[in-house]
């Protein structure tokens, strides 16, 4: 295993300052504010006394300044979407997967290189750590899932495709220690970390920490929009190119349906595509999810972030926005660099508001990484099936991908053959199952969901095992009230309220 620290850039600032001069107020109170940001970064490293390091966050804070600049410009002109100038994408901007052709040789994937976005932690689901390292199925994790993918897929075409992490300061420490365990398997793991940024007070648009060891949670990481800033200067970039590889596939961690796909990888060679990105059709579920559009003829990514309030109704539309994206991109290395190198990425900032434990209102600028589909070449967008797209991101998601409806295969959820239709069940749980650990406790074994069209559970519920659900079922237990379903039940159809306790004797 490999793990990269950022090198200190030689190539300065790569911001071009817009010249129109904004003598307005808000352009002069935008000026202060900058200059006030300025002074204040140059004091949180001032105490660092090892100079690469000093000078390696000193790189991270004129990263995180430009962003900030670049957001006063944009609070200061109010640049916003002009609505009018949205549409939806062209046939060729988004082409169905359905229409690629398949590919017959796995040589394209001695220039593949797979990258897992891991900056996250589980706290959403109780959890304490990187979100990588719960387990899903059958005792194994995340991160085992993917590793155990791309060592199938190494040992399968004979290739070494390195498996990348990007890491967060909040996770770096414990994945590190994780991927240990993986020296004897047939995978090259490569580490690197997105960057640190200082946490904004809301009202006077100054630094949270005062210093460079300020506690970890005035920090925040920015978004995983940070990975072509941070691939480049870590000289992970120029490393993987001198290794011949070509191509980056980008998936979140928590995505189990983001497996290597040869044939997007072959259409990708075959169209001379600098950038592609995996969308799928919306469901009900997925109303808040980021969507390609097209915005005077160039295909962009939209995120709810970005909507101006009115529109917001329009935005959840299925009707208008028919697909979303599933964070699955292909990417061409050169093409990353020759970007970093001529102007570096301009995306679209996301401001997100937070109120800290101590109930100060911060704010935190992010970027995604999808926005860069704007800098690249031939870029547009594959229409894939649902399959590859199935994120964990609660309680509800893992009853899915650990029940019945899905099988293992070489580290790779397949969906069961026996599934009568090709859609997923919507599953609600209440917040009694919110945290893993109660969501553990609450299930004897997980119920068979096979001809499950439509669960939702809520309050005091217990599961024996071997429980089957079909058509659509709804559990309420009301406050003061507990339900527990007895082992072997077949609900189908069904409303169960009230009270129902079956006590062995």
């Amino acid at each position: 295993m490999s793990s990269f620290q950022r090198k200190p850039s030689a190539n300065g600032d790569r911001h071009h300052p817009h010249t129109l001069s904004t003598l307005d107020f808000q352009g002069a109170s935008s000026a202060a504010a900058a200059k006030a940001m300025k002074s204040e970064l140059s004091k949180l490293g001032s105490h660092i006394t090892n100079e690469d390091q000093r000078k390696y966050f000193a790189q991270e804070m004129d990263g995180f300044y430009m962003l900030f600049t670049r957001f006063l410009d944009e609070k200061a002109k109010g640049t916003k979407l002009d609505w009018d100038k949205i549409q939806s994408p062209s046939s060729e901007q988004v082409v169905p997967y359905s229409d690629l052709s398949e590919s017959l040789s796995s040589s394209e994937l001695d220039k593949l290189a797979v990258l897992k976005l891991n900056g996250g932690l589980g706290t959403t689901m109780g959890c304490v750590g990187p979100k990588s390292a719960i387990e899903v199925r059958e005792g194994m994790t995340f991160l085992d899932l993917s590793v155990r993918q791309i060592e199938y897929l190494n040992k399968k075409h004979d290739v070494n495709v390195p498996f990348i992490l990007m890491n967060s300061f909040n996770t770096d420490e414990e994945t590190k220690r994780i991927v240990q365990k993986y020296a004897s398997h047939n995978v090259d793991i490569i580490t690197f970390n997105q960057s640190r940024h200082p946490r904004i007070k809301k009202e006077s648009l100054l630094p949270v920490p005062r210093s460079a060891d300020s506690p970890i949670e005035q920090w925040y990481p920015p978004g995983h929009g940070d990975l072509y800033e941070s691939l480049y200067n870590s000289g992970l970039l120029d490393q993987l190119l001198a290794q011949g590889k070509e191509y980056l596939f980008i998936s979140n961690v928590d995505n189990l349906g983001g497996t290597v796909d040869l044939n997007i990888l072959h259409h990708m060679v075959e169209k001379d595509a600098e950038f592609l990105m995996e969308v799928t059709d919306k469901t009900k579920a997925d109303i808040k999810g980021g969507t390609l559009i097209d915005y005077d003829g160039h295909i962009r990514l939209l995120e709810i972030a970005q909507v101006p309030d009115e529109h917001v109704e329009d935005f959840k539309s299925i009707k208008k926005f028919k697909i979303f994206n599933t964070n699955n991109l292909w990417i061409n290395l050169k093409a990353i660099k020759r970007v970093m190198d001529e102007e570096g990425m301009e995306l679209e900032i996301i401001v997100n508001h937070k109120t800290t434990e101590s109930g100060e209102k911060v704010i935190q600028l992010e970027t995604a990484v999808g926005a860069a589909i704007k800098h690249f070449k031939n870029a547009h967008g594959i229409n894939v099936p649902r399959t590859r797209f199935l994120p964990v991101k609660s309680t509800s998601d893992l009853f899915l991908v650990t029940s019945n409806l899905y099988s293992l295969v070489h580290g790779e959820l397949v969906i069961n053959p026996k599934r009568m239709f090709n859609t997923v069940p919507l599953v609600k749980l209440g917040d009694h199952f919110k945290k893993v650990a109660h969501f553990q406790n609450r299930f004897k074994t997980i119920p068979h969901i096979l001809e499950l069209d439509h669960l939702t559970v809520t309050g005091d519920v217990t599961f024996g095992s071997h429980v089957e659900l079909r058509g659509t079922v709804i559990i309420v237990a009301n406050h003061g009230e507990r339900i527990d379903i007895p082992s072997g039940s077949i609900l189908e159809n069904k409303v169960v309220t009230g009270n129902l306790r079956i006590l062995d004797h």
